[in-house]
């Protein structure tokens, strides 16, 4: 049976963009040895979750991993706080939250949702140390708050004794949106901080409402706190945005049950994730993390490192779930240069020094994203995502590069997440 390398290149899907001669940044970038994949490929477009939804990263990867996400998510809080250490049982009310920057003390206005991006561990794991000290919770009620990385931590809320809460509650993040258990991102928004409430339908159900009241008490109450920040006010003197209130989203009440993939497939899966949200969902599949330092910013020394280590990994599992984060980050931030120049440095980089050690004719490579990331929506949206899968087969769909538009001529044509993990175990074993 051939090795899998399943590589998943975060929110690398785009639409043309008339400042790179409307092509995508991935039709821009210079890909030779991506493209050397694709000569001996089968190529396609995916629909990670579905026609016609724009998926948030966790129901994406939920599905390109083979789960419904439909049968199986319970939301975004709960993976990522239980990728954090903490405790999340049945009735636990677990959120994703971000720090971010109110325009003033007074107004419900948001200036920024990530502090301009510059907001560091050190500062962070102070402000969530003041957090935890100084905020209390209507008793019973009590809760744990972590950052994670940069300006992005996790929250859980414990009703107390016998007090259940609910993850049927809003956002007080207004860039997303609820629909059932799903976070949904909204593509236009009134940037204001937003006060959580029941979801429609949910209006009078008792741990829905408790749940909404604790949520709203821990914002405004951490709000207070990191207005008095210490660390706030250096950050303002430096000419930088204060790290002033919590955002919280995707709320959960339960860890989602997935069967075990190996079990599933009958192989061994490892993996290489670097965000909360991935590796949660890998210690809850069964997957393995295989540990890698965090991202140092040089992205050749990143990118080479992470090849090394999954040629050595090889030896150990039989298929590997490689995600790495580089495109989607610039996207979101509407920077098709930059989103261009880091597809450009995962090809240079991480594809020629994988490629450097891996023989086709005992591996099966597939290629593609979670959700696509367009620069001008600067949000994920529903366009489907390139997709190739790169083996010694009797034959290839004879497309020269890989691209959005180039997917669409290939012979994989608009499959679903779910479809992804039985097309490469077949590979695998033909």
């Amino acid at each position: 049976m051939k090795k899998i390398l399943y590589i998943v290149l975060d929110g690398l899907g785009d639409t043309p963009i008339p400042q790179l001669e409307n092509k995508t940044p991935l039709d821009a970038a210079v890909t030779p040895n991506m493209d050397m994949l694709a000569k001996k490929s089968k190529m396609g477009y995916v629909y990670t979750v579905g026609k016609n939804i724009a998926p948030e990263s966790d129901i994406a990867v939920i599905s390109i991993l083979g789960y419904d996400a439909h049968k199986y998510y319970t939301g975004r809080g709960p993976l990522e706080s239980y990728a954090e250490g903490l405790k999340v049982d049945d009735g636990d009310l677990a959120f994703r939250v971000n720090f971010a920057t109110m325009a003033d003390e007074t107004s419900d206005k948001i200036k920024d949702r990530r502090v301009g991006r510059n907001l560091t561990t050190e500062e962070a794991t102070q402000l969530s140390a003041e957090i935890n000290e100084k905020v209390k919770l209507s008793a019973p009620a009590s809760f744990i708050f972590k950052n994670t990385i940069g300006h992005r931590g996790v929250l859980v809320i414990y009703g107390g004794k016998n007090r259940k809460l609910s993850g049927g509650v809003t956002n007080t993040d207004p860039a997303y949106g609820k629909e059932g258990v799903f976070g949904i991102a909204l593509p236009k928004f009134d940037n204001v901080l937003l006060k959580a409430k029941p979801i429609e339908g949910m209006e009078k159900d008792a741990s829905c409402i408790l749940s909404a009241q604790l949520i709203n008490e821990f914002t405004e109450k951490s709000r207070v706190v990191l207005n008095n920040s210490a660390i706030n006010k250096k950050r303002i003197k430096e000419g930088k945005l204060a790290a002033n209130v919590i955002v919280s989203r995707d709320a959960g009440d339960s860890l989602p049950k997935f069967p075990d993939i190996s079990s599933l497939y009958k192989m061994r899966v490892g993996c290489f994730v670097e965000m909360p949200v991935e590796r949660g969902i890998a210690l809850l599949t069964g997957m393995e993390v295989v540990e890698i330092p965090l991202p140092s910013g040089n992205l050749e020394k990143d990118y080479i490192l992470r090849a090394k280590k999954v040629k050595e990994a090889m030896g150990t599992y039989d298929a590997l779930y490689i995600h790495i984060k580089g495109p989607d980050e610039p996207a979101h931030d509407g920077d098709f240069k930059k989103k261009k120049e880091s597809i450009d440095a995962i090809d240079k980089f991480f594809f020629k020094e994988l490629l450097s050690g891996v023989d086709l004719k005992k591996t099966v490579i597939a290629v593609t994203a979670d959700h696509s990331t367009p620069c001008l929506a600067k949000a994920h949206t529903d366009d489907p995502v390139p997709f190739m899968l790169s083996t010694e087969m009797d034959k290839y769909d004879s497309i020269e590069r890989f691209t959005e538009a180039n997917s669409r001529k290939g012979s994989i044509a608009g499959i679903v997440g779910t479809d992804i993990m039985p097309i490469l175990v077949k590979a695998a074993k033909g």
